[in-house]
């Protein structure tokens, strides 16, 4: 049984050309000429030209695959193994890569634009993308997500960490006046729980009184939120809820 150069070059999807030129340089040398002068090619030949093309698939140059294939010491189970070592090898650089591609995607999708290192140094353990998936379940389809997100890809590593900064001097002093009896009603308390909406307006998203109450109902109802507040001071949370509540009140009167 034997091919054409047109057939051969449709089962192994190449041009009629390659297959030429691979003839003239003696990397694959057709098996039979037809009474014509025409080139046939046998099994032997198919086979050859499969390793050539994985060969070339993996990066090798064309003298370095002929000399490969035409090594003596080599048998059929030794190009076997070498593709397969081959293969391995490149099947883990791949997941390495696709690895990194996905990481660069989330972070992306996240709009945060930063590398994994300095994404460390931001945020520490409290990686912003933890809760993504749930975060976007439940506001993806709200404009005040989708301003967060054209927000956030424009912050930069040090828009992140004066926003971690602001955060963190705030809560020092919200748990400060916890500490002197402030109650939630109090002055401090509902100025501090401004000064948290003006920070959420400010780099995230418009945030009026009512979104704000409807957070600082969340604060307390998601135990995550109530336990990241009252990390900062027990009770923390309940009490920016009630301070959140009482300045939306204050504004609205």
């Amino acid at each position: 049984m034997s091919y054409s150069v047109g057939q051969v070059a449709g089962y192994a999807g190449v041009t009629v050309r390659t297959l030429h030129h691979y003839d003239a340089i003696g990397l694959l040398v057709p098996g039979e000429r037809s009474h014509a002068g025409h080139r046939r090619y046998g099994e032997a030949d198919l086979d050859r030209l499969q390793q050539i093309l994985f060969y070339r698939e993996l990066g090798f140059p064309l003298d370095e695959v002929a000399a490969l294939l035409d090594d003596p010491d080599a048998d059929p189970r030794a190009h076997l193994r070498r593709r397969h070592e081959l293969l391995t090898a490149r099947i883990e650089r791949l997941t390495k890569m696709a690895a990194a591609v996905e990481q660069a995607m989330e972070a992306r999708r996240m709009g945060i634009n930063l590398t994994p290192e300095e994404r460390f140094e931001v945020f520490g353990d409290n990686d912003p993308e933890q809760h993504a998936e749930e975060a976007e379940a439940r506001w993806g389809d709200t404009e005040a997500w989708a301003e967060s997100q054209r927000r956030a890809a424009n912050h930069t590593k040090e828009d992140w960490q004066r926003m971690q900064a602001e955060s963190a001097d705030w809560a020092e002093r919200y748990g400060a006046l916890m500490a002197d009896g402030e109650p939630p009603t109090g002055e401090r308390a509902m100025d501090l729980a401004e000064e948290h909406r003006q920070q959420i307006n400010g780099w995230y998203y418009a945030c009026g009184y009512e979104m704000h109450r409807c957070l600082g109902d969340m604060y307390v109802s998601d135990e995550r939120f109530k336990a990241y507040y009252d990390a900062l001071r027990p009770g923390l949370a309940e009490h920016l809820r009630d301070a959140i509540s009482a300045n939306a009140a204050r504004h609205s009167s």
